[in-house]
């Protein structure tokens, strides 16, 4: 079996990015193979999160500390010139992208498509053809169709998809593996740094999960053995970053 990434964010903002991405994640996938109906799940969550919530501020915030963070390393010895050059002009045109931008997703409320289908996706079993005949008609279309207006509808995130993906790489980036050992199922560990993610990679062969719990000091990780159900009493080696 693989080694398996288990995140836990250590903060709100932090624990958005996650969701949002998990999101972005599963529109792509359904641009590489058809799904049928459940394409529209991810797409909805979006539209749902994004009428909750304004994410733009907080966003630019995240950037312009990253491009503060970035000019200050170029200007240090030792440092890959080309791919911090690379980052900023990333940053750069995702900001000026989103600075720009019309809240996610207030356009297709006014695709009546789309809108008779959300108000019935949030019910059991409610795809049947009886219930959104139209939505029967769309997926009798060839694929390729269907592709073309699923990319424009969810181009109407990109400008809020993208610079959260990048930000969420660098904060990865930020911090290498160690390894490390849970005496009994649990370590603990703390940092006078403030922290916004913990990442925990395990073999899933071992036969268990983590469950991390903390703030942006401190930190516990309980160990689960998943056949039981319950903490494990085993000494669990794995790997670990803490970032930033």
């Amino acid at each position: 079996m693989n080694k398996l990434i288990y995140e836990q964010p250590l903060n709100e903002k932090t624990r958005s990015y996650l969701r949002l991405e998990y999101l972005a994640n599963q529109l792509q996938s359904n641009l590489v193979q058809d799904h049928q109906h459940r394409c529209f799940y991810p797409l909805f969550s979006l539209c749902e999160l994004t009428e909750r919530c304004d994410y733009q501020i907080e966003i630019i915030k995240d950037i312009d500390k990253q491009l503060q963070q970035l000019t200050h390393w170029q200007n240090q010895n030792n440092t890959d010139k080309q791919q911090l050059t690379d980052l900023i002009d990333r940053l750069k045109d995702a900001r000026k992208y989103l600075i720009h931008y019309q809240r996610p997703g207030q356009i297709l409320k006014q695709d009546r498509f789309l809108s008779a289908l959300r108000q019935r996706f949030g019910m059991p079993g409610a795809c049947c053809n009886f219930d959104l005949p139209q939505l029967h008609f769309w997926l009798a279309k060839p694929f390729d169709v269907r592709l073309q207006e699923y990319r424009t509808w969810i181009a109407h995130f990109d400008c809020l998809l993208t610079p959260i993906k990048l930000l969420l790489e660098l904060t990865r980036q930020n911090t290498h593996y160690t390894d490390e050992t849970a005496i009994a199922g649990f370590y603990q560990g703390n940092s006078e740094q403030a922290l916004s993610l913990i990442r925990v990679k395990l073999d899933a062969a071992q036969g268990c999960y983590p469950t991390i719990s903390g703030n942006r000091n401190r930190y516990a990780i309980h160990f689960v053995g998943f056949e039981q159900q319950k903490h494990s009493d085993q000494t669990i080696d794995f790997m670990l970053a803490t970032c930033r």
